[in-house]
């Protein structure tokens, strides 16, 4: 009487279910009967015998972990420097006026600086030996954080232990998988590694083409209206340099943030360079271009330049400083900046608006040396004459990369050997995002006079026509 009831019941069942329902369930229990069943073709393997295992295991050559590299490359050459750094340096037994260190208000050399740095150093030692979440947090790091937001007018700022990983530390800390991000092409290779480790999609505009950038944001418009559901979720980004690293030349901020009100962006803006140096305060792009510093979502910089010390910081609304203190991998999991180069920092502070005139001083000497350069007859200068940071290419491009590179190693050189410290920009050319060409970068001192710029052109002149 059971078994009638059951399969009564199955039958109802069956009847029930709709027609391919029941085929695909069928197919599926077939599916499943022939995988257990089916053996592959072939059999089992055969086992190797001990002397064929030998032959195996004596015939692999594993590959290299890196590369060859050749023992003359000229990122493998060090120069040594052997006294403190400031307007003049030395460099392996050459005393030379300094053009490369970016030590833009002289701050290295400032005594009062020194001084209330050794203070800090007595007071606290060395470093924190530890990260600011696990007492690593000291006074200095809170008052220098309340500083940063108060010269900036804004509401808060966090305090990094290095420069390269506050802007590569910050940009995963929002965009994450999913997300868009548009970038200037010339972008620094901190903010590279940022975008690589967001996950995110990156679209590259061309440098300082924001006709460009529009067209890729059209593009993306046009994807979004295909795909409303998805354009939902995506957030959309727009980072940019206050004064790229790589061309010395300033970002073309008030149509970047036209295109952020047009497009709804979130807009990044790394002012390592431009902080310090531009505007009538010192206070950056923002400042230099009266833009109202809210329409900024984030403002990073490093402070080993400017103030002369290291680590770097970001600063914005309260929320944009809060979370990175959970999500900034830089913040969380690096010891903290250590206390005696904290105070450093603070006191640059205190002579940035104790004396506001320094900022319009290093502008005036940065033009100075702008035009004097831009008289170099087998050299070709590049950046703006605002700009500390400014670059030397050859005039006529070399044949290839590495003989360019070879010939400005050459030059650099024989600078240094008559006087004047020149560095070649280094770059890790199969990591770039855009492949970037040979060039010295030349870094302005508030601290150099008319005849040290004269000076240094003769000598770069001389070398350079001697050697091109």
């Amino acid at each position: 009487m059971v078994a009638i009831q059951l399969f009564a019941e199955i039958g109802s069942i069956f009847r029930s279910t709709p027609t391919f329902a029941l085929i695909l369930e069928t197919f599926l229990l077939i599916s499943v009967i022939w995988l257990l069943l089916h053996r592959r073709s072939g059999g089992r393997r055969r086992r190797l015998t001990k002397e064929e295992e030998e032959r195996i295991i004596g015939s692999y050559e594993p590959e290299p972990l890196v590369g060859d590299t050749e023992p003359e490359h000229p990122l493998l050459r060090t120069r040594i420097v052997q006294s403190r750094v400031g307007k003049h340096i030395k460099v392996d037994g050459h005393e030379c006026l300094n053009l490369s260190s970016h030590n833009y208000l002289g701050f290295l050399e400032d005594k009062e600086i020194l001084e209330e740095a050794c203070k800090s150093l007595r007071k606290y030692g060395v470093g924190s030996c530890g990260p600011r979440g696990f007492y690593g947090t000291m006074d200095v790091h809170l008052d220098l954080e309340d500083r940063i937001a108060k010269f900036m007018g804004l509401e808060e700022a966090i305090v990094y232990s290095y420069g390269f990983s506050t802007v590569a530390s910050a940009i995963p800390a929002y965009a994450k998988r999913g997300d868009v991000i548009f970038v200037d092409e010339a972008v620094n290779f901190a903010i590279q590694k940022g975008l690589d480790a967001s996950r995110s999609t990156i679209v590259f505009f061309k440098h300082n083409d924001v006709d460009d950038l529009e067209r890729l944001l059209i593009e993306q418009q046009k994807r979004d209206q295909n795909n409303p559901k998805k354009a939902l979720r995506t957030r959309r980004f727009l980072v940019a340099e206050g004064i790229y690293m790589n061309t010395g030349e300033i970002c073309p901020l008030p149509q970047l943030i036209g295109l952020r009100q047009k497009y709804k962006l979130r807009l990044f803006v790394d002012e390592s360079i431009s902080f310090g140096t531009l505007g009538k305060g010192g206070r950056g792009v923002t400042e230099h271009f009266n833009v109202n510093r809210d329409e900024v979502d984030l403002i990073s910089a490093g402070m080993e330049g400017s103030m002369s010390t290291i680590g770097g910081f970001c600063v914005g609304s309260h929320f944009i400083a809060e979370h990175q203190r959970l999500s900034g991998l830089g913040y969380i999991f690096s010891a903290s900046l250590p206390p005696m180069l904290t105070q450093a920092a603070i006191s640059a502070l205190d002579r940035f608006e104790r004396e506001p005139q320094i900022f319009q001083e290093l502008q005036s000497t940065a033009k100075k040396l702008h035009q004097k350069f831009s008289q170099f007859t087998k050299l070709l200068l590049r950046g703006n004459e605002l700009s500390p940071v400014k670059h030397l290419y050859l005039s006529e491009a070399a044949e290839n990369f590495d003989k360019e590179l070879k010939l400005l190693t050459e030059l650099a050189d024989k600078c240094i050997a008559r006087g004047v410290a020149l560095v070649q920009a280094a770059y890790l050319q199969n990591r770039e995002r855009v492949p970037v060409r040979p060039s010295l970068r030349i870094a302005v001192n508030l601290l150099l006079r008319e005849s040290d710029i004269t000076t240094a052109f003769d000598i770069i002149e001389g070398a350079s026509n001697g050697l091109l």
